[in-house]
């Protein structure tokens, strides 16, 4: 794991910073932490001062990028709009990150993709984030009557498993050329579960 004390410090924005934009150019698998180190202009052992590995950078900057879907979703749930316009908009919001991604920074979409396929660590603390917030959404829905009462946790998972061609980045893209269902389809579905 990433030196603790040291994630604050500007040379470990430094180092993210440049690993995601080598990343984007010629993709995690390729970049060394040489590479990295030549673009910041110092030596590899520096580059160890705060990663011990390789892959603990791109873990690093796959948590970045999890944490933009994490704070949108967020801003989304607590919107005082009601619930299931929250949770259609929480659903597409993940769906244009994913789809936005794979078309403009396929490379950046790999990384992602490698986090759910290989179900980093990265990838558990993420899913929790997202059902937090659906939990939200779905609780504060049967508070207000909108949704019947049941087990909020419960349904939330179910929700997210029902769109999950909606929010795997590997799935946005195999499922892009199927035109049904959409993922308004599916979360009509799933509001209609709830009601």
């Amino acid at each position: 794991m990433a030196n603790v004390g040291l994630k604050n410090s500007d040379t470990f924005s430094d180092i993210l910073d440049v690993a995601e934009h080598l990343f984007r150019q010629i993709g995690h698998q390729k970049t060394t932490v040489a590479d990295i180190a030549r673009e910041l202009h110092m030596s590899p052992a520096n580059i160890y001062r705060f990663f011990t590995t390789k892959g603990e950078i791109n873990e690093a900057v796959a948590g970045r990028l999890l944490a933009e879907v994490e704070t949108g979703i967020r801003k989304i749930a607590n919107s005082p709009r009601s619930a299931g316009v929250r949770l259609r908009e929480v659903i597409l919001k993940v769906e244009k990150l994913n789809s936005d991604r794979f078309r403009s920074d396929r490379k950046l979409h790999d990384l992602l993709e490698r986090t759910y396929n290989e179900r980093w660590p990265i990838m558990d603390t993420h899913l929790e984030a997202v059902d937090r917030e659906l939990v939200h959404i779905v609780s504060g829905g049967m508070t207000a009557g909108e949704f019947r009462q049941g087990v909020p946790q419960t349904a939330a998972i179910l929700v997210r498993n029902a769109c999950l061609r909606f929010l795997h980045p590997r799935f946005v893209v195999e499922c892009a050329e199927d035109p049904e269902p959409t993922a308004d389809q599916m979360v009509d579905f799933c509001l209609s579960a709830l009601a």
